[in-house]
């Protein structure tokens, strides 16, 4: 990433920054993450502290969308000519990096945007996400916040005023925030989240459907693994299935059992059906419909996601770099894209065509490179078989480089996640080799 220096708008003292304009998402699939995140183009000083945005040009690119923004800010002061003049080599660029079938009208009428937040809005709008939900998504979080900053006794009476914000989408983004603290190894945070979570809940008349909701999945959970371990059969499966009064509870079991859907099954329902009468043949008939409702749309998303899947493999074996190509992808590699490739490698084995499966077994082995478990899982794992506090003494004396404040962080988010998970017994070992591992930190750092 280029970097500039210039000076600090506070105290004029001269700072380095880097510098992102070119945002292009059929290089760099991150790089909308990046722009939306708002932690590029920052200007820090280590001299006063200040920090602020840079006033620098940016042009955003997603080919998928074909979308393409330029966006110039207003205090560079320059001319539309000026700004032609800048901005071109990097149309260029974008227009060069793409294959001449991909060179679309759209790259000839870039939409210059006036503001930064139009532009942001702008790429919001083409995923499908309005300013009105942004607003609304705004107005939840802060409700969050305020909810927290409250105490217990007076969180009632808001709860009660701003329950209409409180919706099923009020309760995932809990969900995604506690989720989120517990990754960063925010053990406070999230438990704080959840507490909220637990009070708001009950109070509320989403949150008591959700209750409900979740307490019926978990009972049909617990009968399909009950019938399970007796041997599950398909008529069983109906016999499950029948038993449901939620629509939710009866999804997530044809989810989970989708492959057991077959011919004889439906054969079996149907058989059942002719024989009955009355509300129970009303019944019968209602499930079947709602059967073969929920395994039509699981079909269709496993087929749109097996040709996403294969749209993938086949940009990555066209690439020049394998290697750089999965990097740029690697957040799109799903089971889905494995089972494809599994297909395509048996398939080009079979052909004989030794060029296309040595590329596919490329893509293998850097799955394999990429899916493997962290180097500090290894040390992890001998701390957690160590016999005694000597033994992981001596383990981290032979080891400490490996103690770093990464390794603390994910120490630590272990620790949330086992807790969160109910897992007490593994929860409480880790949390002892956290405290000493801590404590060997901190010595390391005096004796240094």
């Amino acid at each position: 990433m280029p970097k500039v220096q210039m000076s600090c708008p506070r105290c004029h003292q001269p700072l380095i920054a880097e510098v992102e304009q070119v945002f292009d998402l059929g290089v760099d699939p991150q790089a909308k993450q990046r722009l939306l995140s708002g932690q590029v183009n920052i200007a820090n000083c280590q001299n006063c502290g200040y920090q602020g945005p840079l006033a620098t040009p940016i042009v955003y690119h997603d080919p998928g969308k074909e979308l393409l923004l330029t966006y110039f800010p207003p205090e560079l002061g320059l001319s539309v000519n000026e700004q032609e003049r800048v901005i071109g080599p990097y149309l260029t660029q974008i227009t060069n990096r793409l294959p001449p079938e991909k060179r679309k009208a759209y790259l000839l009428r870039p939409q210059s945007m006036f503001t930064y937040q139009t532009m942001i809005d702008r790429i919001l709008e083409a995923d499908g996400i309005t300013r009105e939900m942004i607003e609304a998504s705004q107005k939840r979080l802060n409700l969050i916040q305020r909810l927290l900053m409250t105490t217990p006794s007076s969180r009632s009476e808001i709860i009660h005023q701003e329950e209409e914000l409180m919706d099923e989408s009020f309760f995932q983004m809990l969900n995604r925030l506690i989720e989120a603290s517990l990754a960063g190894g925010d053990q406070q945070t999230a438990q704080a989240l959840a507490q909220l979570q637990q009070e708001i809940l009950p109070q509320t008349a989403v949150g008591q459907r959700l209750m409900n909701e979740s307490a019926e999945m978990q009972n049909a959970m617990r009968m399909l693994q009950e019938a399970s371990q007796k041997g599950l059969t398909r008529e069983g499966l109906l016999d499950i299935f029948l038993q449901q009064k939620s629509e939710p509870a009866l999804a997530t079991l044809v989810s989970l059992t989708r492959s057991g859907l077959d011919y004889e099954f439906f054969a079996i329902l149907s058989k059942r059906l002719e024989s009955a009468s009355g509300e129970e043949k009303q019944k019968l008939a209602d499930l079947r419909q709602k059967l073969l409702d929920l395994t039509a749309e699981i079909d269709r998303r496993m087929k749109e996601r097996l040709e996403t899947s294969r749209l993938l493999l086949s940009e990555l074996l066209d690439a020049p770099n394998i290697d750089e190509a999965f990097q740029q992808h690697i957040g799109e590699i799903d089971e889905f894209f494995t089972e494809v490739l599994q297909q395509e490698l048996q398939d080009a084995r079979q052909k004989g065509d030794l060029n296309r499966s040595a590329r596919i077994q490329r893509i293998v082995e850097l799955i394999q490179q990429a899916s493997a478990p962290p180097a500090e899982f290894a040390f992890i794992e001998e701390l957690l078989s160590a016999q005694s506090e000597a033994d992981r003494r001596r383990l981290m004396e032979t080891n400490q480089e490996k103690i770093t404040p990464d390794f603390l962080q994910m120490l630590n988010g272990l620790v949330a996640q086992l807790e969160a998970e109910n897992q007490n017994e593994m929860a409480t070992q880790l949390q002892s080799i956290y405290r000493q591992a801590l404590r060997y930190s901190m010595e390391m750092n005096l004796n240094q």
